[in-house]
Formats: C-alpha cells, sequence, structure tokens
C-alpha cells in the first residue's frame, strides 16, 4: 500500500524516493514539478490491485489509505468476496450442467452461452455490472446487427445463470435484474400466398425432394420445426388419421387430424422408410437441421423475407381465412391461451378489402337519397336509424360559452 503522483508528461508513477523515502516533488525520468498533481492510493483486495485517485491533499490521500486498511482488517469486503474469486466460465458451466440434464432447450443454452462467452469470458461476477451488461447489448444491437429479441434471450440466458450461481452460493447478487430489456415486436404479418406455396412446393419436389414432406406436414398442420424434426411412425396413426405430439412445447400431449393429402404424402414416406423416425437421413438418425436446404429452396423461388416459422404463420392464417373459429385453431397449434393465437390470425388484405368494399357499400345504401329501392331488411335497418345533419349550439344561461350541441332531426 502506497501513495504516489502521476506524471502528467511521462505517465510515471512518483512515490517515496528510495534513499530519502521523502515523496518526490520532481518527476526522475523528465524533471516535471508535481505539485500540482493529485495523489493516488494503491493497495491490493484478495489479490486483485486496486488504486484510487483522491486529488491534491496529501493529508486526505494518507487518510482514505489508512480507512482501506481497516475495512480489509475488519473484512468488510467479505459479503462481495465470492462475487470477486468466481469467475463468468464457472457459472456458466454450472448453467450448462443444469440444463443439459432438465431443460429440452439445451441446444440453445449452448449458443447462448458461446455468445455470452465471447464478451464477458475472463471477467470476474463482481466486474460484471449493469453498466458492463448495456455494453454488451450495444455491441450485439448495432455491430452483431441482432435483432432485439434474439438479444433479451440471451440476457435471460445471463440472467439464469447468476440465479444458478446465487443458489449454489457462488454469487450473492444478481446484475441483470438493473438492466431493461428491449422492447420486442413479435407480431409477424408474413404468410405464403397461395402462387408463393405452389411455387414453394413445385420447387421442392424438382431440386429437393427429401424436403417436400417436411414443407407438406408444416402447412398441413401448422406444427413447430422441432415438432416435424423429432416426429416418430409410432405417433402417426393411419387408421384413425391423427397425429399424436408427446413432446410438446407446452409440455401437454396434442392430436392434430391429418387430411387426405397430408396422409398420402406421410404413406409414400413409410413405404420407403425402415427406421423410427419420419424424417431422418440416411444414418436413420433425425435432421438437426435442414435451415440450408430450406434457404436454397427459398432462393429458387424468389421467396423473400420468410423463415421456417412462418410456414406455422400460413397455415394458421388460412384456417382463420377458412373460417375456422379461434378456440379450433388454438388447440391445433397448441396454445395455451387464446391471445398467442391471435398473433397468427391475420386475415389476408384483399379480404380485409372485400370486408370494407361490403361495408361501404351497405353504408352507402342506407345513406344515399336517391337509393328509394331497399329490402325488407333494409328498410327495418334505416327506419331504426336516425340520422344527425344539423348541431344548434345551445349555451348555458349566463353566456359562458358552449354546453352542449342539440341535434335537430329532419
Amino acid at each position: 500500500m502506497r501513495l504516489f503522483r502521476k506524471c502528467p508528461k511521462c505517465g510515471w508513477h512518483c512515490g517515496r524516493d528510495k534513499k530519502t523515502r521523502e515523496y518526490l516533488v520532481v518527476c526522475p525520468k523528465c524533471s516535471i514539478s508535481l505539485k500540482k498533481q493529485s495523489w493516488y492510493i494503491d493497495y491490493y483486495v484478495f489479490g486483485r490491485r486496486k488504486r484510487e485517485k483522491v486529488g491534491p491533499d496529501r493529508r486526505l490521500a494518507e487518510l482514505v489509505l489508512k480507512k482501506r486498511k481497516i475495512e480489509i482488517v475488519e473484512d468488510k469486503f467479505l459479503d462481495i468476496r465470492r462475487d470477486r474469486v468466481t469467475t463468468f466460465e464457472e457459472i456458466a458451466q454450472d448453467f450448462l450442467d443444469y440444463s443439459r440434464n432438465n431443460k429440452r432447450s439445451y441446444g440453445r443454452d449452448e449458443i447462448i452461452v458461446r455468445n455470452l462467452s465471447e464478451f464477458f469470458s475472463g471477467k470476474r461476477l463482481n466486474e460484471i455490472t449493469p453498466i458492463l451488461i448495456e455494453q454488451y447489448k450495444g455491441k450485439r444491437l448495432n455491430q452483431d446487427k441482432k435483432k432485439p429479441a434474439t438479444v433479451n434471450r440471451e440476457l435471460a440466458g445471463l440472467k439464469c445463470m447468476f440465479n444458478w450461481a446465487i443458489k449454489n452460493g457462488k454469487a450473492t447478487q444478481n446484475p441483470v435484474k438493473q438492466v431493461k430489456l428491449f422492447k420486442e415486436d413479435n407480431t409477424r404479418i408474413r404468410y405464403l400466398s397461395k402462387e408463393e406455396i405452389k411455387k414453394l412446393l413445385e420447387c421442392s419436389k424438382n431440386y429437393h425432394p427429401n424436403i417436400l414432406p417436411i414443407l407438406v406436414t408444416a402447412l398441413c398442420t401448422g406444427m413447430r420445426k422441432g415438432e416435424i424434426l423429432n416426429l416418430k411412425w409410432e405417433d402417426v396413426n393411419f387408421e384413425q388419421g391423427i397425429i399424436l405430439l408427446k413432446n410438446t412445447k407446452s409440455g401437454k400431449m396434442r392430436e392434430i387430424p391429418m387430411s387426405s393429402f397430408l396422409q398420402e404424402t406421410l404413406k409414400k414416406c413409410f413405404d420407403r422408410s425402415d427406421g423410427v423416425y419420419v424424417f431422418c437421413n440416411e444414418e436413420r438418425k433425425p435432421y438437426k437441421s435442414i435451415d440450408t436446404i430450406f434457404q436454397r429452396v427459398l432462393k429458387r423461388t424468389g421467396i423473400t423475407d420468410f423463415c421456417f416459422h412462418d410456414l406455422r404463420h400460413t397455415a394458421a392464417s388460412y384456417l382463420i381465412m377458412l373460417g375456422v373459429d379461434l378456440a379450433t385453431v388454438k388447440d391445433i397449434l397448441g396454445h395455451q391461451k387464446i391471445e398467442m393465437t391471435l398473433r397468427y390470425a391475420h386475415l389476408s388484405p384483399v379480404h380485409k378489402r372485400s370486408a370494407m368494399e361490403l361495408l361501404g357499400t351497405k353504408m352507402d345504401t342506407i345513406w344515399t337519397p336517391e337509393s328509394n329501392e331497399e329490402t325488407p331488411a333494409e328498410e327495418g335497418l334505416s327506419e331504426s336509424l336516425i340520422i344527425p345533419t344539423v348541431f344548434e349550439e345551445e349555451r348555458s344561461p349566463r353566456g359562458r360559452g358552449r354546453r352542449f350541441a342539440k341535434p335537430i332531426y329532419r
């Protein structure tokens, strides 16, 4: 522990003279006066070097240094010692061990830890502050061009790491709780038109026939990608015409009726298959990812701004446009709340436009004076309507302005 002053020219830390043990007044390297320079204190806490700037008063700097000595002796830093010793790599490995045994999203958690490690690697827990996390948010959003939802999922993973470390006694606080997440916009309205569906299926049939039954299954059932790729033949009942999903996102079993078109497609796969999984590779193992092939198909067809999950949007949107009630769509998609189903219930702009044209025609028939021919239903409707055409202002008795508008009907 010592006091020193920093040379403004060369940056040399000037403390005591080795012979006289007096504090240096002039820098021994560049002979610059140090009288007006600030004093610094230098000390160690749990093996970590600390330097603090105090000011131009040497006596005050000596008092601050003595106070730091007393605090260390009294073990004031004991409550945060665990945070100073534990590293990010340690809690990340503990979190992955927990995720491997208890979560189905272990693969996603591995990706989150990998992305977090690129920024927080080598940091102790006490060094991961809300300010540092805000810097990570800015880096991922601006430099890496990631979407707000992706950054939020990574921050949620970091929060889980600290919570698990607190439970295990390796941390005392969670700095992620003080960080505000990005506002997300998850209401995508992208779904395929009839022409795009035709192009997608034809291109898959001609260039990538292995992915064709996967796309048909997604369009005819609205199943998630993970549910489709992990589907087994024991879950497909051709006699009853249903697909039984056991491992779903909500954790509940779900039955999905199969259309005749989907049954014919899966029966062709069944005749050629001798494995356990419906969609598998040459080694009879389920596909880990089909993103590369799917993007090639989209590129050939010219379909843009589209991902595999949007096939689920497409199935839900067409169910709504065909007049299927929301409760049935909710059961087919496997949503726990009806609010989630409303996200997928995006009507086509053509349907909206035709609906508004019908409304406009009805209003025009009611309001146009030249329209004398009315159907019985329209007559009853027009008689029940009283259209205000002129408003007369009625003022208050004291003349203090307008009180309300009195309608005059013709």
